[in-house]
């Protein structure tokens, strides 16, 4: 990920937990959390030169790309084999 991406990333979800961080993601519609995120991806549409939508792709992508990032971490710090075996 790039820094430019990482911005990008970051002025999101410091948005998101200002303005969701009373919201349960469970029981909250994703409807709901996107109208609520909506000032910030306008606001990035206008800065970025994108479609709200746009913005909106690039978003989920860099999420997705940054839960990757952030699993492959904690696998390489704690392995596999430090993963405790819960019975089921």
């Amino acid at each position: 990920m790039t820094a430019e991406d990482r911005e990008f990333l970051d002025k999101i979800n410091e948005y998101a937990e200002k303005v969701l961080g009373d919201i349960d993601p469970q029981k909250t519609h994703v409807s709901k959390q996107l109208e609520e995120l909506r000032p910030i991806m306008q606001k990035l549409s206008i800065e970025y030169q994108m479609n709200v939508e746009d913005v909106f792709i690039k978003y989920m992508d860099l999420a997705s790309e940054a839960g990757a990032e952030a699993e492959a971490e904690f696998r390489q710090k704690y392995g596999e084999d430090d993963v405790l075996d819960l019975p089921v």
